[in-house]
């Protein structure tokens, strides 16, 4: 009978996560590449917070159009804050994981987050993430 009332609190456990998930989901992302190795996994729930002033070393998500040609949100590093050719800012951005920095410049309409970071660590809640990647099919 205990093994019921472990397996049944574990349950309830589950599902007060996921309905939190749920309800915060504005407030997070989830890591669906490896990229960002070993500081977030792929299926980690990342959490976010508007832009605000970018700094080199923040986490941020960002509107890119790579790999795939296809408009994703991408999850990378900011390495490097520059002016193009006609003075506006850009940013050098890098997965941590990856040996070379992104292919393009990322501008700041490009950005809509910034990692939730405490004490210099960004916000993770591992494995949880794993969830959406399956219902997305990715």
């Amino acid at each position: 009978m205990s093994n019921v009332n472990v397996s049944i609190k574990e349950v309830v456990t589950y599902l007060a996560i996921i309905l939190i998930a749920i309800v915060l989901a504005s407030h997070m992302n989830v890591v669906v590449s490896g990229s960002m190795e070993p500081v977030m996994y792929r299926g980690d729930i990342v959490v976010i917070e508007n832009p605000g002033t970018i700094q080199v070393g923040d986490i941020v998500v960002y509107t890119g159009t790579w790999p795939h040609g296809v408009p994703e949100q991408i999850i990378h590093r900011v390495i490097k804050i520059e002016k193009d050719s006609n003075g506006n800012t850009v940013y050098e951005i890098k997965g941590d994981n990856n040996p070379t920095p992104d292919p393009y410049l990322v501008h700041p309409d490009q950005i809509v987050s910034k990692v939730v970071t405490i004490y210099g660590h960004p916000l993770v809640i591992p494995k949880i993430g794993y969830i959406t990647i399956w219902l997305r099919g990715l």
